[in-house]
């Protein structure tokens, strides 16, 4: 069972999963804040370099599955056209309605 993008609790979240689905690299750095720091499996990362290999790039989607920790973190199915569909982790650090961090991984 997947949980539509519309129905996740908090709004940058939401906004940004509905970008990665879109496509919408734009609207994806625009919820990002200017200090925005990202990991992979427990390694910190060049984040434009990794979303734009990872997401944008090969055409990434997120389909997730469960959210908890009031919307800061979720399961989803990351599919894209370099590694095929793996179930992962996102947690998200959010303050004043940017995300300052993310952190994801296979879950």
């Amino acid at each position: 069972m997947t949980i539509a993008p519309a129905k996740l609790t908090d709004p940058a979240v939401r906004a940004f999963v509905t970008a990665i689905n879109a496509g919408d690299r734009e609207s994806f750095f625009a919820l990002l804040a200017p200090d925005a720091t990202m990991s992979d499996d427990g390694s910190d990362r060049d984040l434009t370099d990794w979303v734009d290999r990872e997401i944008f790039g090969p055409n990434g989607r997120m389909a997730v599955q469960t959210e908890s920790d009031g919307g800061h973190a979720l399961v989803a199915e990351f599919t894209n056209d370099t590694w095929g569909m793996m179930r992962t982790a996102w947690r998200f650090t959010v303050e004043g309605g940017k995300i300052h961090r993310f952190d994801t991984g296979q879950a």
